[in-house]
């Protein structure tokens, strides 16, 4: 079985188009303080092979991949002519997605031993959210219930873009979901939706939707 490799960061090359995939690269520095008596890792240049599939469902294009800070999950490859891979190693593509700043610094702590106190801060966070203007309420994504009639639809990539770039900025959805109160069936917001699903949030900020009494 081939060794999985996971890479984080942000890509250090454009997006270059090779025959019906992409590729772009991304660099590992080595551990500065090496054992004693051996010699100390440089950076290691990757070469990520990715469809276009992949890159439509993390939301990445030629424009922001290199403003984006990405976890990449695949596997070695040797398998590819070395005009294709100027990287020193070739990683085949399983899963791509893009890391907010709050994921970003949970997976930092994970990586880094001595961080239990910010784990236990970030826990905190969690438990006491902020939500945007009109929010009425904070539910978990995973009791949302999404209609038939949203399903058979996407929102404008353009769109669903913003949202995105406004979550990583400040780090909330820029408007809350609107759901019904008894049955929590959505009834607006399928964008913010997508993103929030999109980027691993699972806890989301909600109004209710109003119900009119006609007399």
């Amino acid at each position: 079985m081939a060794h999985k490799i996971t890479l984080t960061g942000k890509p250090v090359s454009a997006l270059r188009l090779k025959k019906n995939f992409y590729t772009f690269d991304m660099g590992e520095k080595g551990s500065p303080a090496a054992p004693k008596g051996l010699p100390t890792s440089s950076t290691i240049t990757y070469t990520v092979f990715i469809n276009q599939k992949q890159l439509k469902k993390a939301g990445l294009t030629e424009e922001n991949i290199q403003n984006r800070k990405i976890m990449v999950q695949g596997e070695p490859t040797l398998d590819v002519p070395v005009d294709d891979c100027p990287g020193e190693i070739g990683i085949v593509c399983f899963q791509v997605s893009v890391i907010p700043e709050k994921q970003k610094e949970a997976l930092n702590a994970e990586k880094e031993p001595g961080k239990e106190q910010e784990k236990k801060e970030e826990v905190k966070a969690e438990e006491q959210p902020k939500g945007p203007e009109g929010t009425e309420d904070f539910i978990s994504l995973d009791q949302i219930q999404v209609p038939e009639s949203f399903l058979q639809t996407r929102p404008n990539p353009y769109k669903t873009q913003l949202v995105i770039d406004h979550v990583e900025q400040a780090g909330i959805l820029d408007e809350p979901i609107t759901i019904n109160r008894e049955t929590k069936v959505l009834t607006d917001g399928y964008k913010r939706y997508i993103v929030a699903e999109k980027l691993g949030i699972k806890t989301v900020p909600v109004m209710y939707e109003k119900i009119s009494i006609e007399s």
